[in-house]
């Protein structure tokens, strides 16, 4: 196949021909050590077609043919259509693919963009749909890349993270999907890579647009890499071994980051990934330093990429506030969602915007009859059960989460007198100027005097319940009970999706108020897929 963009090289079998052993040993080194996460997963090599990854795949087949390797990974070749030739080079790797006898590929995709960015998340994508759950991109990223990356961030003015570069070993996961990135090469050089394929004269794809010099890369690549060169030859071993210190260094601010975070967090009120909370008195208890790395780690969770600086230091100075305005909002347009971080009291919330959204929605009153005294009678309008099963409530759901309460009828019934036998459950929104007493007030209080008194966030603030038992059934007036005309209303619980309170209430209670909790509890789930 004829193409100027391929280096006119035959394309013939290379299993037999020399093995670099510079480049063998980092790649069974990195497997060795590597080797339990390996175990029984499947992996594929990421191939450009180009001079590195089509060195890695023929090393590959070289290793394997000779029985060092215990796999031979399947190529994946993404054409995304940037280039004119962009069809012939993918079927020249596919060619090249089957004179080795590997399998190969070939993927499509659609850029949304015309820069290079958007060409390597166009690829990506269509690469991790490809992969099966928990399985192995191998990548043939190397010691010049690691460089002109730390580099690049340097410039962005990234902290120990970002300098520490490209990882060997990277779990990476979008959407409860879980793939692993592995770069076997970030301690070799570009050049010795290029002898590599001199001498097995591989006809790899020289595509004329890397070194154009249209991106950052390719312009440190081009312009600003010789001429530190000129200063120190080692630029390239030494950039790359101050990226391994710096990731040491990282690994060891997270692990006391996560520490922290074990003490700070509220976990009462933790709804990952929706909801974080954290405790400003035990945040303020530690040093400045490590009040920032906590943030920064606390606000990053869940998403792949950090929290800019200028975010943990507005975070950091709306814990430091020492007013009572608690309005302050702060918003952060994370890559898997958008959060705003707000305070209330003494506690910093990160909320996402989808579950803000799910708070706002209203609450509608219902009604659920409980008739015990059989074994199996209609609850609601079509759940038969007995009154030993659970009856489930849905106060408020969507695809993203669900507010349901399961009553225990029996445990119900424990709260009335023993000859009632039919009652009605009501769950009505708690309104700002309805009164109930909690169980240890000593007097009933408006709802808006509620939200004060029991730390209500403003944004929770519609979505408290007050769940009442009604009794329904006529007594005679012997039993001090009246009729279905004028039913007792007897509030007993108030909640909220995290906390309950027992109300006060002994008009209709023979037991004891903790039968309230173990008779009416909440559950609030997150689907895995959010």
């Amino acid at each position: 196949m004829s193409n100027s963009a391929i280096l006119p090289y035959p394309i013939e079998p290379i299993a037999e021909m020399p093995i670099d052993d510079n480049l063998a040993e980092a790649l069974l080194t990195s497997m060795s050590e590597y080797s339990e996460q390996l175990q029984g997963r499947r992996v594929w090599l990421a191939c450009s077609g180009g001079r590195d990854s089509l060195a890695l795949a023929a090393l590959c087949v070289q290793l394997y043919w000779q029985g060092k390797l215990p796999f031979l990974p399947q190529l994946l070749h993404v054409n995304h259509g940037l280039q004119a030739d962009s069809g012939i080079w993918a079927a020249h790797v596919a060619n090249w693919a089957k004179a080795q006898k590997i399998p190969c590929t070939i993927l499509q995709a659609q850029v949304n963009g015309h820069d290079e960015q958007a060409a390597r998340q166009a690829r990506y994508d269509v690469m991790r749909a490809q992969l099966n759950q928990d399985d192995v991109l191998l990548l043939a990223h190397h010691a010049d890349d690691q460089a002109e990356t730390v580099l690049m961030r340097l410039i962005q003015g990234a902290g120990a993270n970002g300098l520490s570069g490209m990882q060997p070993w990277r779990v990476q996961t979008q959407d409860a999907h879980r793939i692993i990135l592995w770069r076997p090469w970030l301690t070799i050089q570009r050049a010795d890579i290029n002898a590599y394929a001199q001498r097995l004269k591989l006809p790899y794809i020289d595509d004329p647009t890397n070194d154009g010099g249209d991106n950052v890369r390719s312009g440190l690549r081009r312009d600003i890499m010789p001429v530190l060169a000129k200063y120190n030859p080692n630029v390239i071993d030494n950039i790359a071994r101050s990226a391994i210190l710096l990731s040491d260094a990282q690994l060891t601010v997270k692990a006391q980051a996560a520490e922290d975070l074990q003490q700070t967090e509220v976990i009462s009120l933790q709804l990952p990934p929706a909801q974080r909370v954290l405790n400003i008195d035990k945040l303020q208890q530690l040093p400045l330093y490590r009040q920032r790395q906590l943030l920064h780690h606390w606000l990053g969770q869940d998403e792949p990429l950090p929290p800019a600086k200028q975010l943990v230091d507005d975070v950091l100075s709306l814990s430091q506030r020492h007013d009572h305005d608690h309005q302050t909002e702060l918003f952060w347009q994370g890559r898997q969602q958008s959060y705003t971080i707000r305070r209330y009291r003494q506690q910093l919330y990160r909320l996402s915007n989808d579950w803000l959204k799910w708070l706002e929605s209203p609450l509608a009153e219902q009604t659920q009859s409980l008739l015990i005294h059989t074994e199996s009678n209609l609850i609601g309008a079509d759940v038969h059960a007995t009154g030993r099963q659970p009856v489930p409530i849905n106060l408020r759901n969507d695809d993203k989460f669900t507010w349901q309460l399961q009553i225990l009828p029996n445990e119900v019934m424990r709260l009335l007198e023993s000859n009632k036998d039919k009652v009605e459950i009501t769950f009505a929104p708690l309104d700002r100027s309805t009164r109930i007493q909690t169980a240890l007030a000593t007097r009933p209080q408006s709802g808006k005097k509620l939200y004060q008194t029991l730390s209500i966030p403003s944004w929770m603030r519609e979505s408290l319940v007050v769940v009442s038992i009604v009794l329904v059934n006529k007594k005679s007036v012997e039993d001090g009970i009246l009729d279905n005309e004028h039913p007792i209303v007897c509030p007993i619980l108030l909640l909220s999706p995290f906390y309950s309170w027992v109300l006060a209430s002994d008009q209709l209670l023979a037991s004891n108020p903790h039968y309230i909790e173990s008779a009416i509890s909440s559950c609030l789930t997150v689907p895995s897929s959010f």
